[in-house]
């Protein structure tokens, strides 16, 4: 009835309350289409847009429920099954709900409850055609963060921060925070089809120059998952040392190659030499000593002397 002062005054005038009545309630019904959401794994009922009364049974019905108006998943008529079922499914034979079990991402989209009673044996009458759509998801796994260091110093430390979940549907958002500030993630989404589950990872470079929380968070039709990361900066200094260049290793070179050569020169001439002083003096003693063993010479030159 809100839609009724809305109205143009000629207009209710002309058509009368009852069918602008009738206009409004139908676009409100337009506008609200039944979604029935699953997850992955789950049993999951689709609604008929009509219930059997307790007085009559399944065989005074035609039954159908098709996917996108052209693929028949279940039909009866006159109480028995005229259709190869779809794997996973079957049928309440009361209220007619559609029930998938286990359902998959595949099975998302429109099916139709058709309805029809059968009064006379060639003419039926059609008691509602109605639609509704499924949307199955499916969860993510825990977000996992990984990082890798490209540089090292003592005043900062450069790093990649990946984070990545698999396994869900549909297509999901990545946010997170870097001390507790929002942070916006390098995202990349993987997946086969439109209905395939997806693969997501984020990345992030960072400069971290002081301890640092990460926070990861996937979210998916209105459900979120998060992980956390402590990186601690360490103080440790570890200067490298530096390479002595070529002129020092050349020069070096030649000073060792000289004390080398020196020192087998001495080795071979030195000993040459110490003798010529040591052992000298040594046989002059031995001369002396050999000397003092004879007898005089005065004494003989005295001798013959006196002889003659």
């Amino acid at each position: 009835m809100a839609c009724l002062p809305a109205a143009p005054l000629a207009l209710r005038r002309r058509l009368g309350l009852w069918l602008l009545v009738g206009l409004c309630l139908s676009a409100g019904y337009a506008l609200e289409k039944k979604v029935i959401k699953g997850k992955v794994g789950e049993k999951v009922g689709l609604p008929c847009c009509y219930e059997i009364p307790s007085s009559e049974s399944l065989q005074n019905y035609r039954v159908y429920w098709q996917k996108n108006t052209t693929d028949v998943v279940l039909a009866y008529a006159e109480g028995k099954m005229i259709s190869t079922p779809k794997n996973r499914t079957e049928m309440n034979k009361t209220n007619l709900t559609l029930w998938i079990s286990p359902v998959k991402i595949l099975d998302s989209g429109p099916y139709q409850c058709v309805v029809q009673h059968l009064r006379f044996s060639q003419n039926s009458v059609v008691l509602c055609d109605e639609s509704v759509t499924l949307f199955v998801t499916a969860d993510f796994t825990e977000p996992n963060i990984t990082t890798e260091v490209s540089t090292d110093s003592c005043e900062l430390t450069e790093m990649v921060v990946r984070c990545s979940s698999h396994g869900g549907f549909p297509k999901p958002k990545i946010s997170g925070t870097l001390n507790n500030m929002s942070v916006v993630w390098n995202a990349s989404w993987v997946s086969k089809s439109s209905l395939s589950p997806y693969n997501v990872t984020g990345t992030l470079w960072l400069n971290v120059t002081e301890d640092v929380s990460i926070t990861c968070s996937i979210e998916n039709d209105g459900f979120s998952k998060s992980t956390s990361l402590f990186l601690k900066k360490t103080n440790e200094c570890v200067v490298p040392t530096v390479p002595p260049s070529y002129n020092v290793i050349t020069a070096s070179t030649i000073v060792i190659i000289v004390f080398l050569l020196a020192i087998t020169l001495a080795a071979r001439y030195l000993p040459r030499h110490v003798c010529s002083h040591c052992c000298k003096p040594q046989d002059s003693g031995e001369e002396d000593v050999k000397d003092s063993m004879k007898p005089p010479l005065s004494s003989k030159v005295t001798s013959e002397t006196s002889s003659v």
